[in-house]
């Protein structure tokens, strides 16, 4: 299949200057048509615009990319593999809001593509655990344990994975939230 358009525009193109980092060399001499690509075979999205036969937008989409309107029809993000920033200047507000909306879409698409092929080399190169029934089980598997009798009394306690009862963990902290439980306890009177 190979990589196809999946959303074209048209708009005036811009590159950062590499000397002050401030000014807006217009990479395009009028608007041109600038499209996203999706690359299904490596999973890649780009943007990419040719004036004539030139290149001027070549920018694989990442996570960490962030489209921002600058104002009501122009728009700008950072592309540090091709070490500039790129500008888009459109003729009407719609087609900047539906851009901006489409990167979104595609940087969302992308990270999401980027988790999946990191699990898969993390499952490739770590052994799998096998279970007493022999099922396979992530060591990051939620398992619901059974109830328990808390300090020899006749609470029982259900154990649940702790989902919402704080604010996200920072970063660091991120490889241990899933050990993380909260007891909710039901007291049983007979």
């Amino acid at each position: 299949m190979g990589e196809q358009p999946i959303y074209s525009t048209r708009a005036h193109v811009f590159q950062i200057d590499p000397n002050t980092k401030k000014n807006w060399l217009p990479a395009s001499k009028h608007a041109v048509t600038v499209s996203y690509f999706y690359d299904s075979t490596r999973n890649v999205y780009r943007i990419i615009s040719l004036d004539g036969t030139k290149a001027i937008i070549n920018s694989t989409i990442s996570p960490n990319m962030t489209f921002t309107k600058t104002s009501q029809k122009f728009g700008q993000w950072a592309d540090s593999r091709a070490n500039t920033v790129y500008g888009l200047g459109f003729s009407t507000e719609h087609h900047l809001s539906k851009f901006a909306e489409k990167f979104a879409e595609y940087k969302e698409a992308a990270r999401l593509a980027k988790e999946k092929s990191q699990e898969k080399s993390e499952m490739a190169t770590s052994p799998s655990q096998e279970s007493p029934a022999g099922e396979l089980s992530s060591p990051l598997t939620p398992v619901t344990p059974p109830m328990e009798n808390i300090n020899g009394t006749d609470e029982i306690c259900d154990t649940t994975p702790n989902s919402d009862s704080r604010p996200e963990p920072a970063q660091s902290a991120l490889a241990f939230a899933h050990r993380e439980q909260l007891k909710t306890c039901r007291v049983y009177s007979f």
